[in-house]
């Protein structure tokens, strides 16, 4: 298969309504789509990054600024015939965090347009020991008032949802009325996970020590700053509740994964594609925890697209002995997409794989051009 162009998207994805996190205002994402286009126009491949720049420092504009200079290289396969040509690409990099969004993007896309090609779904490139043919997604809270939780508590119940992932802010009231909501709407009947995605300071968190009791909670993910000083007290504490602490933003690479576990502060560990760096450096992380007996969720970015929705499926997929899997929150989340197939899970949460070769999404051509800011569409040309 000869590549003959790659286009890349900076596209804007309007939401239905506010999905803030403590971090981040959520009204609407930015990604980066990458389109690959072989053989005269025959085949196309799609791949998504979103960047998270109080993650991973990346932006759209450098995410942008490293596929131009990644399609340079020479390991980038511009007469793509096996998937180990993709991994050779994903593998030539330095284990940073500083381009992972790119590598996503671009890995993401060369397989969707390999396994189009040949004919079958980008799960086939994978080991299958853990497949499985369904998986169960969560619900996730956002930052809101308490009548917004209600009704977003209403329609998780009527969709038969008992996994929560409950976002928390810096303030105490605003965190305790949400999840005193909950579980006024869901009773002892649910399973809640706690995420300040890294807003709380010492004070803050200890106040938070006996509404965590009160409430049963068993998981907290990343509750302080990356290198809080004080981390290592709460972590006591909260652990001695009998609590699972569990990294996100602070577990971006391998090298932070082993970190992490080393230091045994956290038991947990939430897993993003985007974030992580694409599939292989994601299954690597993967691999890692499960040699140690570390648990690991399958999570996904606030404003993903229907692309990286597919994509974070065929991981989750890939993955039975996840504890929990986030995402495909397409229906709920946007009010416009850029596939033309519905991403989004049904009743109970359950999801299957998607129908079709690649990734098993089509884009919708139209959307993707009226969404994307055509004075930053780039295309590069095959050397």
């Amino acid at each position: 298969m000869q590549i003959d162009k790659v286009n890349v998207y900076k596209v804007s994805l309007p939401f239905t309504g506010d999905f803030s996190i403590s971090r981040l205002k959520g009204l609407s994402s930015i990604i980066i789509v990458v389109e690959v286009i072989s053989d005269h126009g025959e085949i196309k491949g799609y791949g998504e990054g979103l960047p998270v720049e109080f993650i991973t420092g990346e932006t759209p504009a450098s995410v942008v600024k490293d596929i131009k200079l990644f399609t340079h290289n020479n390991l980038f396969p511009w007469n793509l015939n096996d998937v180990s040509q993709i991994w050779d690409f994903a593998d030539c990099f330095p284990n940073g965090k500083e381009h992972n969004a790119a590598i996503c993007t671009l890995e993401m896309s060369l397989l969707d347009a390999l396994a189009k090609r040949q004919g079958k779904s980008i799960i086939e490139y994978f080991p299958k020991e853990l497949c499985t043919n369904s998986i169960f997604y969560g619900a996730t809270i956002p930052l809101a008032e308490k009548q917004r939780i209600m009704e977003l508590c209403k329609m998780i119940r009527k969709m038969r949802i008992n996994k929560l992932r409950v976002k928390m802010g810096k303030e105490f009231k605003q965190n305790q009325d949400a999840i005193e909501t909950v579980k006024l709407m869901f009773g002892d009947d649910c399973d809640i996970r706690l995420d300040p995605n890294s807003a709380w300071d010492r004070d803050l968190a200890f106040k938070h020590i006996p509404l965590i009791k009160e409430h049963k909670i068993k998981i907290l993910e990343e509750p302080m700053i990356p290198n809080e000083p004080n981390f290592a007290e709460f972590a006591e504490k909260i652990q001695a509740e009998g609590v699972i602490l569990m990294a996100c933003e602070t577990a971006i690479t391998l090298t932070n994964v082993k970190e992490i576990v080393n230091k045994g502060l956290y038991q947990m560990i939430n897993v993003k594609l985007s974030r992580n760096g694409g599939f292989r450096r994601a299954l690597k992380i993967i691999e890692y925890l499960r040699t140690k007996g570390i648990p690991f969720q399958i999570g996904c970015s606030v404003g993903e697209s229907g692309i990286l929705s597919a994509a974070g499926r065929a991981l989750c997929l890939l993955c039975k002995d996840a504890l929990y899997y986030d995402g495909s929150y397409d229906e709920f989340l946007l009010k416009e997409n850029i596939t033309k197939e519905n991403v989004t899970f049904g009743q109970g949460g359950k999801a299957g794989p998607l129908p079709g070769h690649g990734l098993g999404v089509e884009i919708n051509m139209q959307n993707l051009k009226q969404l994307s800011d055509p004075a930053e569409t780039i295309t590069i040309l095959r050397p």
